[in-house]
């Protein structure tokens, strides 16, 4: 973090998403004492986090308080109430990063005044340090607190930074929401393999081992996607087979095609 923040790194809500944001940024050096929590209603082991770094906490925005860096990790549904309490902490050199979904810079801004803002789309692998995050900076950020908040997000995983807001949209459809399509792809794998005879717990077993091991060595590989899935394809063999279903007209690349059309529409109904 930059060693001329003129006040305390704010983060509003110690759920999931804030809770791993923190533990992120308490692993990789930031001082718990520059750090204030805002949170109603924090769990207890939230509580004693808290207290055994050394991190400040609140339930509302303490008085002659400005934050260099506002961070919000509540949820959309909530920002509406929570956003007019936290004005008064946002001043000429605050940045405002917000990683509710759907939330537009436009809206902050009509809660906060005017400043430099970020929208930023994590998603929920962040809480093991394994997620991506997509960002977009409007024009009042300046380098050095681009380069702070991609420290504050990149604990969590890489950080993809998107030229338009209405990118994030598009993010937000993608990986933002992406763990749930694989989570139910492991879920229909194990049905499939039941309905073909195997123990319901067995079947599960190896979905669920078969999508993670795929998963890191999709991660750990320098291939594309495209090109792992064609070395386990032999021509003629049972994986071809799979795949020509897979891949037919009507099969999964227009499925994903409408599913993420569908949440990207959602994301923008949530910020209207």
């Amino acid at each position: 973090m930059s060693e001329g923040m003129s006040g305390p790194l704010v983060l509003v809500g110690a759920g999931n998403m804030g809770g791993a944001m923190l533990s992120g940024w308490l692993k990789s050096g930031v001082a718990g004492a520059s750090i204030l929590v805002l949170d109603p209603a924090p769990s207890d082991a939230m509580k004693a986090n808290l207290a055994e770094n050394g991190v400040r906490h609140a339930v509302a925005a303490p008085a002659d308080t400005k934050a260099s860096i506002l961070f919000l990790a509540v949820k959309p549904q909530v920002m509406d109430a929570v956003l007019p309490d936290l004005k008064a902490l946002v001043g000429p050199r605050t940045v405002v990063v917000s990683v509710a979904a759907g939330k537009t810079l436009a809206f902050l801004a009509g809660h906060l005044g005017q400043a430099a803002m970020v929208r930023a789309m994590p998603n929920t692998p962040a809480m093991i340090g394994r997620g991506v995050t997509g960002a977009y900076a409007n024009g009042e950020v300046t380098e050095d607190q681009r380069a702070t908040v991609h420290d504050l997000l990149k604990v969590s995983g890489p950080v993809e930074w998107v030229a338009s807001e209405a990118d994030i949209d598009a993010v937000t459809a993608v990986s933002g929401s992406g763990p749930a399509y694989v989570f139910y792809l492991v879920e229909c794998m194990a049905e499939a393999g039941r309905k073909l005879g195997l123990p319901a717990d067995l079947a599960m077993r190896l979905a669920r081992e078969t999508v993670a091991g795929a998963g890191e060595l999709l991660h750990q590989s320098s291939d594309a996607a495209s090109r792992l899935r064609q070395n386990v394809t032999s021509p003629g063999g049972t994986t071809a087979a799979a795949l020509a279903v897979l891949m037919a007209e009507g099969g999964m690349q227009p499925l994903f095609d409408d599913a993420i059309a569908a949440a990207r529409q959602r994301a923008q109904e949530l910020g209207s």
